[in-house]
Parts: structure tokens; sequence; C-alpha cells
């Protein structure tokens, strides 16, 4: 227990990439009405997550995340919850059948509503107005009224995520979350794209051939994968404080919008309110590392988060770009290696990939996001240590927002089905091709 700490004390603290609401006994009223709903999560839930990343820690398991960069209240349906399910169970079976390793799957699902941004105001044609700060704050449309932070947007985004919750449990009792289900997904998606390198359908060959086997022995037991966790940036620290909740089994106080919560690049600076709110909830936490990050800051940091060195407590998120990750993050795993810190190492490629087309649309190359991910698994190699996941902006959707990977997307695709409500997503096919890549590292 953190004796130290109340769930507002990061109030004392500098916040960073908080919005301003123009109505704070309205915002008082939406957070009261979320400090009196029942948790999102359980305690339970994410000590059990917590276990399972200690294993990653020390090498014995792997993280496969991703989802939206952004959830939008506009575009959310069964459909989208279910196909981003499916896209990460089918990664979790080709990437678990390669490694050997029992496969750990995070959605940036159910509560990753709050973006930071690099400016807080945005022009267009000479207007300018707030910025975008995700659909719990604000609306993406550019008018004046869209633009101002509404705190009901907090009750709208809250309700979502338990729906969207509720989705998730009921997909994998109904049978969507079995490895059945899965390879016969994964077999129709090898031999129906004719860009599908041939070791892909001889390893989906193999995988249906030992699951066969499997089941003839009696394995598998139900035939369920291991359940998908929730997982989203903690920006918003007022809606976090609210849905702080006290474990009166354990003594513990746990950040129940989400099992896995992380602090992103712009936020976790010595001093951050961020860094202090999340300090004191039991869950097990992430931390962004970028190009800017030193390893003595870091060294600090986790001396913040984590003094009693737990395993699955920390988990690094190192975002440094294709053509960075190389010159930075030795220093920073040579760093943590030589304290003892058992923390699990994961790549978000995503961030440091981004570029703009000749006509200023954001996109992000795939060959760019493998690029990084290659240098990440070197970079573990080479220092004897481990590569312990992928952290990816995806979505199981059929979209067209990075260009590049086997199916040959150009600047031009782009136009067909760019859907994102902030920065470009994998579509389906990108993200599984990504995982026979990563199957490829192992």
């Amino acid at each position: 227990m953190v004796t130290d700490w109340t769930p507002d004390s990061w109030r004392d603290f500098e916040a960073r990439q908080l919005p301003i609401y123009p109505d704070n006994d309205k915002l008082d009223k939406a957070l009261d009405q979320l400090s009196s709903y029942p948790p999102l999560i359980l305690g339970s839930e994410a000590r059990l997550l917590k276990e399972k990343l200690a294993d990653v820690a020390k090498g014995k398991a792997f993280v496969v995340q991703g989802g939206d960069c952004a959830e939008s209240f506009r575009d959310f349906s069964a459909e989208s919850v279910r196909a981003t399910l499916s896209a990460l169970l089918w990664m979790d079976a080709v990437v678990s059948y390669a490694s050997g390793k029992p496969v750990v799957r995070i959605g940036r699902i159910a509560g990753q509503f709050a973006k930071p941004r690099s400016s807080n105001m945005e022009e267009k044609d000479g207007v300018s107005l707030p910025s975008y700060r995700g659909d719990n704050v604000n609306d993406i449309s550019f008018t004046e009224e869209a633009r101002l932070p509404d705190p009901d947007r907090l009750l709208a985004g809250h309700a979502q995520s338990a729906i969207t919750l509720n989705l998730i449990r009921a997909y994998t009792q109904a049978g969507d979350d079995k490895w059945e289900y899965a390879f016969n997904g994964l077999h129709d998606f090898v031999n129906s794209r004719s860009w599908a390198d041939d070791s892909w359908r001889g390893l989906v060959a193999e995988m249906g051939d030992a699951f066969r086997f499997a089941q003839s022995c009696g394995g598998f037991g139900n035939g369920y994968a291991a359940p998908c966790f929730t997982s989203h940036e903690a920006l918003h620290l007022p809606y976090e404080e609210a849905m702080v909740r006290s474990d009166c089994d354990y003594g513990l106080d746990y950040a129940t919008s989400g099992h896995f919560l992380w602090i992103g690049d712009r936020t976790r600076f010595e001093g951050s309110a961020h860094v202090e709110f999340l300090r004191g909830v039991d869950n097990p936490i992430g931390l962004k590392c970028g190009p800017n990050l030193e390893a003595d800051e870091l060294l600090r940091l986790l001396d913040v988060l984590d003094p009693s060195r737990e395993a699955g407590r920390i988990t690094l998120i190192t975002r440094y770009g294709a053509d960075k990750i190389e010159k930075h993050l030795p220093t920073l795993v040579r760093a943590v290696k030589a304290e003892g810190r058992p923390v699990a190492w994961i790549c978000d490629p995503m961030h440091g990939n981004g570029t703009t087309t000749s006509e200023g649309q954001k996109t992000r190359p795939f060959e760019r996001i493998l690029d990084e991910v290659k240098g990440f698994f070197a970079v573990h190699q080479a220092e004897g240590t481990y590569a312990g996941g992928i952290h990816l902006e995806m979505t199981g959707l059929d979209v067209t927002e990075c260009i590049g990977g086997s199916a040959g997307l150009s600047e031009e695709d782009l136009k067909r089905r760019y859907m994102t409500h902030c920065d470009p997503r994998l579509s389906r096919d990108q993200a599984l091709e990504m995982a026979f890549q990563v199957a490829d590292l192992f």
C-alpha cells in the first residue's frame, strides 16, 4: 500500500494535456456521478494481468497490444468491437505458435477516449478552434460548439466502455474467442489473399495440424484463448480519479477504468501529475519511452512508480521511429538491466513513423513500422534482454490509412476508407501481416 498517496494527490503536481472546462460545476457533477458507479474492471483482473506481465518480464510470454488510436462515439458498433477482438486473437495464434510462448492480449479498447495534442489550438482556413482531445472531451467536428469541452461526454465514454467490456466478455463466452475460430479465420485469410507469402500458408497449415492433433489427444481444454484485457492512456486525470476504487480484501487502490493504463511521452516528466496518480494505483502500468528520455530520468521515474521492484508492475513501451531505435534504445536497456529492474519491454512502432502525403494526409508506411519492430528485436538480442511485445494502433476493419504492406496500398488508396478519428491505423490485413513478420523474428 502507498501510504502517502490519495486519489486526488495528483492535483498538487504539474498536470499537462488536461482540457479546460467552461463550467466547473457541471464537471464536478459529472465526476460525482462517475464516483458513484460500480467499477468497470475488478482488482482481481488487474492482478491477473500483472501476473501475466511478470511472465513477459521473465521472457516467458509475449504481449500483443492493439486497437484504435482514439475510440469513437460515432463509429462504435458491436461489429467494430468483434472485428478488433478477432484480429487480436488471430495475431495471438500466429505469434504464440511461432514463439512457443503464451501471448498476453491487451486491447486499446473500452477507454481510449482521451488524446494528447501538440497544440492547444487547431487552425483551418484562417479559423482557430480548440484542438480535438478525444470523444470524452469534445467532438472532432470543426465548429466552435463541437470543440467546447463537455463533462457529459465523460459519462458517455464510461457508458461505451461498459458496453464494450460487456461485448468482450459475451463474445468470449459465445465461442468467438476459441482457437478453432482463430485457425479457421487464419486459413481463410492466407488462402484468399494472392499477396500472402507461401511461408504464411505453411505456418497456418502447421498450426492446423497441431490443433487437430491436440484435439484428438484431449488437449486445449475447452478451446478458449486467454482473456483479452483492456488498456488506455491515463490522460484525463479527473476521470481516472473518479474511477479509483479500493479493494477491501487486499487494502489496495485500483484505477478501475481499465486493466492496464499507461503514461504518455508528453506526460511522463519528473514532477508530473500523471506519474503521481499512477504511482498510487496497483494496476500494471506502462511508460512510453521516446528519444528525449535519458537513462537517468527513466531510473528516477522507476524509483517513483515501482519502488518495490515488482515483476509485472512496469511495462516500458518504446516509441522512437525506425531510424532512431537502434541509436537510443540500447542506452535505456543497459541502464535498466544494470539496475536489475524486472520490467517488460514492448515496442510501439507507430508513433515515430508518421509521414504526410503530398496532399497533406497523415499516414504511416508499413515498411517503416516493420523496420522499427526489427530494430527492437535486434537491440534486445544484442543486449541479452527480451523483446517482450508489440503495441499497435490498428483495427479489425478494412481501412486504408497506412500505406505499404504486401497488399501494396498507395497514397491513392488512402481516399477509399480513411476513417480514423486521429492517427492512421493498420488495417486488419496489415495487422495480421505484422503478426506473421513477428513470427519470422522468432
